[in-house]
């Protein structure tokens, strides 16, 4: 029997470059998008949660009463839940209210208990998803706290997968990768290991406007005047996680929510792919990147896009919620037919 395996888990990694063709159009470089929403929890977050675990029942940690907890925007606590079913652990997870209600009743689906928490909190308030995870896995009995902000393992998942996939698919040939930074493993993992390969390539890595990661990067101070609320769940922080390799990072590109917005519309209309809010922030600051920088004709470019649309269909891909975020003027005016639904009476 061929492709066949003994549980989901079986299905992580190995994930599709997927060459663009349309958004990427104006740019000279050959650009691929690696789709981690082929992972079986549809997220790149499924490649941490079974290594984060994996680990700590060989060093001892977990035990079959042990109930696992974590810090989430949603992906990776999918992902946490779903090991958690395969490998019969309990799984509670500390979530922002920013985070769609579609989303809490998919980890509620499976099997993990919630707690909503304001994300307009600083990280140290007691009151914060960072503060509350804590708080549970020290009252709980047999609790492992995942921490991926701060888990070398975040980072070391990605080292061992990602970076190594991306640099066989693309035969050694990669110049630039992009990837959203939230705890960072994604793009340190990655960016680790393929400039172990080649130190020439550059690693961009994508930050939101109201997150401090782009300025500590230049600067190596966190400056709290640019913290404000934004829409994209999982890019920026408003702390500096442990899991961010500043020093494998060339530079970080700024992109906002509503032009993130446009974008990750832009790629399902024109590229049909499906992509989460983050596929749409990524895009965008490539052709800001392209704005600024030269690409040649034999550069190859690496965009991480982390997860599936399905998850922003009331979010990102709603009309009205568009309209309510007052992101009205923007460039798919000439698509209101594309998006007109008739009903028959």
């Amino acid at each position: 029997m061929t492709n066949v395996h003994d549980n989901i888990l079986g299905l992580i990694g190995n994930t599709p470059l997927v060459k663009l063709n349309q958004v990427t159009k104006d740019i000279p470089a050959t650009v691929y998008a690696k789709l981690e929403s082929y992972n079986p929890g549809h997220s790149t977050k499924d490649r941490i949660a079974l290594h984060i675990v994996e680990n700590a029942e060989k060093k001892g940690l977990i035990k079959p009463d042990s109930v696992i907890v974590e810090t989430t925007s949603g992906n990776t606590g999918f992902s946490i839940a779903m090991v958690c079913i395969v490998k019969g652990y309990k799984c509670i997870l500390a979530v922002s209210d920013k985070t769609k209600a579609e989303k809490i009743a998919y980890l509620k689906a499976l099997g993990a208990t919630v707690y909503v928490c304001p994300a307009s909190v600083p990280a140290d308030d007691p009151r914060s998803y960072y503060e509350v995870a804590k708080r549970i896995a020290q009252e709980t009995p047999n609790s492992v706290y995942i921490n991926q902000y701060f888990n070398e393992l975040n980072i070391d998942a990605h080292y061992q997968t990602t970076g190594p996939e991306i640099w066989k698919q693309t035969e050694g040939k990669i110049t630039h990768l992009f990837a959203c930074t939230g705890t960072g493993g994604t793009l340190s993992g990655s960016a680790k290991y393929l400039k172990e390969q080649n130190p020439g390539i550059k690693v961009i890595g994508v930050d939101a406007d109201g997150s401090i990661l782009k300025t500590y990067h230049e600067t190596g101070k966190i400056n709290k005047t640019e913290i404000h609320p934004y829409q994209i769940e999982g890019l920026g922080k408003n702390l500096i996680p442990g899991a961010l390799l500043f020093d494998k990072i060339d530079e970080f590109v700024r992109v906002n929510d509503e032009m993130s917005a446009y974008r990750t519309r832009e790629i399902a209309l024109k590229e049909a792919i499906m992509g989460g809010y983050t596929t749409g922030a990524v895009t965008q600051a490539l052709i800001q990147y392209a704005n600024s920088h030269e690409f040649k004709a034999d550069d190859l470019v690496v965009l991480i896009f982390p997860d599936h649309g399905s998850r922003y269909i009331t979010k990102v891909y709603s009309d009205k919620w568009m309209e309510e975020q007052g992101f009205i003027n923007n460039c798919f005016h000439n698509y209101d037919e594309v998006f007109k639904t008739e009903i028959i009476k």
